[in-house]
């Protein structure tokens, strides 16, 4: 199969690539950074090409002969903006639309795209309403391409609660901080999340590749573990040998600590957006679909990577 992988050169992305190109699947993953996707030259059926997804005449130039399209794009944070800031509105909300709307003028017989568990348009953060619209915009697509008698393909939407698995940048992060901070000082601590193994994620998005019962279906991905935040991060700072403290910070300091954060130089820690989404917990309503073939990983099994 021809598979566009938009978004490929991310954590997702470098598990899932692997994973495709070992079932002999044809993977073109563009990217506008091409040093960033190295370790995915390795793969002999992968063709890595510079361009920029959101160019609406690039897009058209990808989705040619492609028989699948999956969708990984996502970031965490933004400008500010109502009832989303404008980077959450190109990356989760513009670009869904564009990447639907070509595959169904181009006949792409699937479409996999990748939102978040917890999205919702009435959702607390920016962050979770865009991911809802991106959603919203790609049904929408599909259903003006059927009222206007074409017969585009079909499109899967997966939900994944927050990914864990080496390179993350969620435990990884905690457990770095554990080298430096005798007690680790978290906002929202008592949120509880399902965090899901990027490898199981993976393998989901590969089985509904071509299983029937996925068209037009949303799936939620989650693992076995129900954990608060706080336990997240002590697990995180024992596994990685550095056990810790954590100290929950009531909801003004951590928003003052974010706020701090924002002010800094590159990527925040932490932003008031990403503690507005902490607001709601993020639980699965029920396991992984059984159609998936995905038995869920334990985090405590799979932290050994944290250890330095």
């Amino acid at each position: 199969m021809h598979i566009l992988v938009v978004g490929g050169t991310g954590f997702i992305g470098q598990h899932l690539a692997g994973k495709l190109c070992a079932q002999g699947h044809k993977v073109t993953i563009p990217t506008r950074a091409y040093g960033r996707a190295r370790d995915l030259l390795v793969y002999p059926t992968a063709t890595v090409l510079q361009a920029d997804v959101h160019d609406e005449a690039v897009i058209d130039r990808l989705m040619a002969r492609q028989q699948a399209v999956i969708n990984l794009v996502g970031i965490l944070h933004s400008r500010p903006g109502k009832p989303y800031g404008p980077d959450f509105e190109r990356a989760h909300v513009q670009l869904p639309r564009k990447l639907a709307q070509a595959a169904c003028r181009h006949g792409v017989a699937r479409l996999l795209h990748v939102s978040a568990l917890g999205a919702d348009p009435a959702a607390p953060s920016m962050y979770l309403r865009s991911k809802a619209d991106g959603e919203a915009a790609i049904r929408a697509a599909y259903q003006a391409a059927a009222g206007a008698g074409e017969a585009p393909g079909t499109y899967t939407l997966f939900r994944p609660s927050v990914v864990f698995g080496p390179q993350d940048n969620f435990l990884n992060l905690f457990a770095r901080l554990a080298r430096w901070f005798p007690v680790l000082p978290v906002g929202g601590a008592d949120a509880r999340m399902q965090p899901v193994h990027v490898d199981d994620v993976a393998r989901a998005i590969l089985n509904a590749l071509t299983l029937p019962s996925a068209a037009g279906a949303t799936y939620e991905l989650a693992g076995p573990d129900v954990l608060t935040l706080r336990e997240l991060v002590a697990l995180a700072a024992r596994a990685s040998g550095r056990p810790r403290p954590v100290l929950g910070l009531p909801d003004g300091l951590a928003r003052l600590q974010a706020l701090f954060f924002e002010c800094l130089p590159g990527q925040p820690l932490m932003t008031r957006d990403n503690l507005d989404s902490l607001k709601a917990d993020n639980v699965a309503s029920r396991g992984i679909a059984s159609e998936l073939g995905v038995v869920p990983t334990p985090v405590a099994a799979a932290v050994g990577y944290l250890r330095r």
